[in-house]
Order: C-alpha cells, then sequence, then structure tokens
C-alpha cells in the first residue's frame, strides 16, 4: 500500500504495566513518602497506538510482548481502547513493569524506574509480512532498539515496509537508554525511517547541539521529517535542514506528565493517516499531550471499543520464547 492510500496504522512496541506513585515534593530517603499510588496498563508503544484510535483512526493495530502474568488483562484494556493488539505471551519472562514517580508539584516532572520484562525480548520471530497487510503507515517504539532482539526486528520491519512502499515513523522514546546507545548507533539503525518524532532532550543528544530548533534542523538532514516535542514550548516541524514550523502547545495544568509525548504521537499519527499537512498533524499532537498530562497515566480517558469492532475481534496470540 503506498503512502497516499488509506489504511491501517502498524504499531510494533512494548505493553508494560504502569505502577504510578504521585507524591508531593522530594522523596525522603531512608522512610515514608506518601503517595498517591495506581496500576495502569502503559507501554510507550501501546500508549501511542491507543491514542491513534482515540484521535480517530479506525483500524489501529498493535504487536507487543507480554508475560502470561498480565496478557489477558492488557488485551482486554487495548480491545476497550479501540486498538487490535497482536500480544505475543512470552512463557519464560514476566510483562515489563514501569514505577513512575511523579511529583506533583507544578511542573508534574516524572521519574521512570524501567523493568522492560517480555518486551526486550519481542523479536524477528515475532514479525510477519503479512502483518502490513492493509496498513498505511508503520509507526516503531524507540524502545525497540534498546535491545539486540528488537534492533534485529525493527530492521527486519523496515525492509518489509520499504518493499511494500509503507512510510515508517519512529519515537526514540529514552534519553536515558539513548545515551547508553549512543547516537550515530542509533542514527545508522533508523536509516530509512520517513518520520522521526524525538522529544528536545532526544533531539539535542542526537546532533551534541543545546539548541531544538537547530538539533530539529540538523536531523532532518538526515531524516525526510523530523517533529520535535517541546512540552509546554510545543512542537517543531523541521525538513531538508530547516525548521518550517513552530506549532504552540494548547495551554494545560499538568497533574502527570507520564505518556505526554506518546499522546502527542499517536494523535499526530491519526491525524496523518486523515490526510492532515504534518504541520496540522503537529498541532493535533499538542491537544493530545495538553489532555494526557490532566489525568494520571499514559493512556486516553475513556475505554470506548473503537467503531466497527467488538471486543471479541481480538486477534489471534502467538505463545513461547523468541
Amino acid at each position: 500500500m503506498t503512502a497516499g492510500a488509506h489504511g491501517a496504522l502498524l504499531v510494533v512496541g512494548d505493553v508494560v504495566t504502569d505502577i504510578v506513585a504521585r507524591h508531593r515534593g522530594p522523596l525522603a530517603a531512608g522512610t515514608d513518602t506518601a503517595a498517591s499510588i495506581r496500576k495502569l496498563p502503559g507501554g510507550a508503544g501501546a500508549n501511542v497506538a491507543c491514542w491513534a484510535a482515540h484521535r480517530g483512526c479506525g483500524d489501529v493495530r498493535l504487536v507487543g510482548r507480554v508475560g502470561r502474568d498480565a496478557a489477558a488483562w492488557h488485551e482486554r484494556e487495548l480491545l476497550a481502547a479501540g486498538v487490535r493488539p497482536r500480544l505475543v505471551v512470552d512463557e519464560e519472562t514476566p510483562t515489563g513493569t514501569v514505577i513512575c514517580l511523579v511529583d506533583s508539584e507544578a511542573a508534574a516532572e516524572r521519574t521512570f524506574l524501567t523493568d522492560s520484562g517480555a518486551s526486550l525480548r519481542l523479536g524477528p520471530g515475532d514479525w510477519s509480512d503479512a502483518l502490513l497487510d492493509g496498513v498505511a503507515r508503520l509507526h516503531l517504539s524507540g524502545y525497540l532498539l534498546f535491545s539486540a532482539s528488537g534492533r534485529a526486528l525493527v530492521a527486519v520491519a523496515l525492509e518489509a515496509a520499504r518493499a511494500r512502499g509503507v512510510p515508517v515513523s519512529l519515537d526514540p522514546a529514552s534519553a536515558g537508554f539513548l545515551t547508553e546507545l549512543g547516537a550515530d548507533r542509533f542514527l545508522a539503525l533508523v536509516e530509512g525511517v520517513d518520520v522521526l518524532l524525538p522529544s528536545r532532550a532526544e533531539a539535542c543528544l542526537l546532533t551534541g547541539l543545546t539548541d531544538a530548533a537547530g538539533a530539529a534542523a540538523a536531523l532532518s538532514r538526515r531524516l525526510p521529517l523530523v517533529v520535535a516535542k517541546q512540552g509546554a514550548d510545543g512542537a517543531l516541524v523541521a525538513r531538508g535542514g530547516s525548521v518550517c514550523a513552530r506549532v504552540p502547545a494548547v495551554p494545560a495544568v499538568p497533574r502527570d506528565t507520564t505518556g505526554a509525548g506518546d499522546a502527542f504521537t499517536g494523535a499526530f499519527l491519526a491525524a496523518l493517516l486523515a490526510g492532515a499537512a504534518p504541520e496540522e498533524a503537529t498541532a493535533e499532537g499538542c491537544r493530545a499531550g495538553a489532555l494526557v498530562v490532566q489525568r494520571p497515566g499514559g493512556r486516553p480517558p475513556g475505554a470506548g471499543v473503537g467503531p466497527g469492532r467488538d471486543k471479541g475481534d481480538s486477534v489471534s496470540r502467538a505463545r513461547g520464547g523468541p
């Protein structure tokens, strides 16, 4: 399917369980800190898929890997959000878990403690070129690049997408893990990606520049389209070595910034699939980002079943190790 055709969004990435702990002020070392704690479905890949469905994409599919411990729960949550999951159930490794420490002061900044679990074992054996049937756009979570099996999967998926003319987007996902991987290695791995969606910190890490606009422009000399997310400062759209649009953020009072970038990406991709120009899609992303930070967790509000399907319309799940 060509880039301009209508079709499904396929997301390949992580599905994890978020433990969100909202506390006020600094953590008290060696003793108790009062917090509000919730268990929520999460994962960058899963969040992107849910937001794309929430913002109007009628056919969103997700490939991920989970442990048997939480497979049924995650599948139900994805179906309820309007996503068609293909969850590989790992019999040896539990579902990934992320502890999100959210400072409930004004900025609502978050710190992650990440055990990627089964999502680290998502690999080429979980891929089939048939996954691209009916797909108009492929999105890859950057977390895939932080394991050997994930990097191999990215290479296979990119080759298959290129063969079919399916455009590919990727979100670098984690400045911390990106530092460990290295900028040069990352940029070599994402060759062939059509749209890169870094945060400001990630764009600067990848270029060695301190200015977000300069970093976005530099990245757009290597990739066709770069959309740099800047939180409360909105987003930058860059092509051909220069910033061509600065899209303002939508004002919001943040409670939890977990998943803000994922919400942006999901809404951005849904808008692109609906025919929006990148600048218009970026504005949609900013609107979704403002919505998600006003509530705990990284998923959209509500759990309505997507149009044209019911809760029984799950794809079959594969099982076993890679």
